[in-house]
């Protein structure tokens, strides 16, 4: 994370400390905000270690780790040691933090030490810390604070909306005072013993607004610790790894781990609960389609739980009316899904928003495959009505009947793009000019070819529609060849990365055209070329494929998404080259990514910048990437299908 900013994190629970294990209640700017986060909202806001009045510094900073450990001394001078050593240690679980303190004298004679905790809870919205300072009207928002025997207690109140945050401490503080400020300060007189130790305890645990169940808080950060290790092992165990390329080993395995933190709580079409992958924290910590969808197909054939969650999931949020604010129609698969309470009272649009081209097709791809892959029949019959629904939008609204492809238009109140690369400019010609009008974007029809075809074979194998899968594969069919007519550019030798509204080429170079390589959508000889086109030097940087080829006005190596290096992109690359036969190739990206990887802890994040290997020896981080993204986290595990241990 930027700003020394350290990541917690625990299902649809984060928090984001600094060095000394503070929260400071900063807002988001470049980085991230710091602070306790569940369900979109800030839990804790300030949460600031006093000694005798002042704060301490870190003499052994908070490290990365799923448990925030760091080591603190008051101030002083080589001439005055410190009279005292704080060992903090905290970690997070579902909807709670755990701090333990202890405190140890450095001094041989009795000493009195002066311990305070500043707390507070703003419930500040996520959408209101992002970097563009926007403001909303809260008419009728209020913020109580309860002083307890043992702690704190700070409530938050608008109209039907109720959050709550409750601060305890073992043992209780001797005094809760107030600040002036809104914050409370829980304070304890410690009397230590010559080189004696005292120990406090704080637990937090955060209500958010409609969550009902029945929870405690663990006892210490140790338990969670080991509540967490036990999940993570859940989803490791029992995978072969290579035995002979160690580093795609470690990076599967660390890949796995952060995929078992990243398990959020999802409704299925009858009410019950499921776990589903987030896209990744800290600010996407929910479910979102496309990245849940990726995530369980890189993930099938090693954890086809995920898809088993997943699918449902979205089938119980697929949209059954048109919704003008939330980009919504008759069988589409949400884009985005939030809990927050500007998502509850209508004043963001992405509480249940549908601005995503992509989800839907990605949606019959996953259930097309899990089918096969597993043979659970069952689902494919209970889905049924969903995926017929999601070929219906595809074909009706998504464009394929009336405009040939599926096609999005700029969503005022939300997304300018609704491909995966969503970012404002990011659809473009080599010259940096952005598609007007309607777009259709190619990785998008490689998607529809492809769930076509595989809906076809589930209508036909599970569903005994042999008429419907008829149809299904001649509207695949005319779709390659459509595709093959109007967006290759024979003078580049490659396909179009978009027809713009008025079906004219958007010229510039990129890395969607891997993803057509993994759909299966263009001819072999096409195929081969786009793929041997990816390795040359101004599109693989080394690292991976860079999103834009290097040399474009349009490329920029700290771009979003012109220039930079996104290893799920990558991993669906190396799929695409592996199923084209172009298996050098596809060990080359393999053999980049996982060098990333190696370089960050066996750890790939959500983008890396677009820098090339030859000028630089180390991946350069690009500098607003999710520290944890699902997405990344699996890519390990297509890189392992598409190459083994190569």
């Amino acid at each position: 994370m930027t700003d020394r900013h350290h990541l917690l994190v625990h299902g649809g629970t984060f928090a984001a400390v600094g060095d000394g294990g503070d929260i400071s209640g900063v807002r988001g700017g470049a980085g991230s905000p710091d602070g306790l986060f569940v369900r979109d909202a800030r839990h804790l806001s300030r949460w600031q270690l006093t000694v005798d009045g002042a704060v301490p510094e870190a003499l052994s900073p908070v490290a990365d780790g799923d448990t925030a450990r760091c080591v603190l001394v008051p101030r002083g001078g080589r001439q005055e040691p410190p009279a005292c050593t704080l060992f903090r240690e905290q970690a997070v679980g579902d909807g709670s933090f755990v701090e333990s303190l202890r405190v140890t004298s450095n001094r041989p004679v009795p000493t009195t030490v002066r311990l305070a905790v500043t707390a507070d809870a703003d419930f500040t919205d996520q959408f209101e810390l992002r970097s563009d300072y926007r403001t909303y009207t809260k008419t009728g928002a209020t913020r109580r604070r309860e002083i307890l025997d043992d702690g704190v207690e700070f409530t938050y109140q608008r109209a039907e909306w109720r959050s709550c945050t409750t601060v305890t401490a073992d043992p209780a503080p001797d005094a809760v005072e107030e600040t002036g400020t809104g914050a409370r300060r829980l304070v304890w007189t410690l009397d230590l013993e010559p080189h004696g130790t005292a120990e406090l305890t704080l637990r937090v645990m955060a209500r958010p607004h409609g969550d009902k169940r029945a929870r405690r808080v663990p006892s210490s950060p140790a338990a969670l610790n080991n509540q967490l290790l036990a999940l993570e092992g859940e989803f490791v165990e029992g995978i072969a790894f290579p035995t002979g390329w160690p580093e795609l080993a470690a990076a599967c395995a660390r890949g796995l781990a952060d995929l078992a933190s990243l398990q959020v709580p999802a409704t299925g079409p009858d009410g019950e609960e499921l776990r589903v992958p987030a896209a990744g924290a800290p600010w996407f910590l929910t479910l979102l389609g496309r990245d849940a969808l990726l995530t369980s197909l890189f993930a099938l054939p090693y954890r086809p739980q995920l898809a088993a969650a997943t699918l449902p999931a979205l089938a119980a949020t697929q949209a059954t009316e048109t919704g003008a604010a939330s980009v919504a129609q008759p069988g589409k698969i949400v884009h985005e899904v939030r809990h927050g309470e500007l998502a509850h009272f209508g004043q963001v649009p992405y509480g249940r928003y549908y601005g995503s081209v992509d989800a839907t097709p990605l949606f019959l791809i996953l259930l097309g495959a899990y089918v096969e892959h597993t043979g659970d029949l069952p689902l494919a019959r209970r889905l049924e009505p969903h995926a017929r629904a999601a070929i219906g939008w595809m074909l009706d609204h998504g464009g394929l009947t009336s405009r040939g492809y599926l096609v999005y238009r700029a969503d005022q109140g939300g997304l300018a793009n609704q491909n995966w690369k969503d970012s404002p400019g990011a659809i473009c010609g080599a010259d940096g000019a952005r598609a007007s009008g309607p777009v259709m974007a190619a990785g998008a029809q490689g998607y529809a070819y492809d769930a076509l075809r595989r809906t076809a074979w589930v209508a036909r194998t599970v569903w005994e529609d042999e008429t419907y899968a008829a149809l299904l594969e001649q509207a695949a069919a005319d779709l390659r060849d459509r595709f093959q007519r109007d967006f290759w550019m024979p003078d580049r030798t490659f396909p179009a990365l978009a027809l713009d509204g008025e079906g004219r080429q958007v010229d510039a170079l990129a890395s969607d055209a891997g993803h057509l390589l993994w759909s299966g959508l263009l001819d072999k000889e096409y195929g081969e070329l786009v793929g041997r086109r990816l390795l040359e030097p101004d599109f693989f940087s080394g690292w991976g494929v860079r999103t834009l080829a290097a040399g474009q006005a349009a490329y920029h190596p700290l771009s979003y998404h012109r220039g930079s290096v996104w290893p799920h992109d990558n991993a669906l690359i190396t799929l695409g080259l592996a199923r084209y036969g172009l298996h050098d190739e596809a060990r080359a990206v393999a053999h980049g990514l996982v060098d990333a990887a190696t370089a960050a802890g066996h750890r790939l994040p959500e983008v890396l910048a677009g820098y090339g290997r030859e000028t630089h020896g180390e991946p350069v981080p690009y500098p607003h990437a999710c520290v944890r993204e699902a997405r990344s986290a699996a890519a390990p595990l297509a890189l392992l299908t598409a190459v083994g241990g190569a």
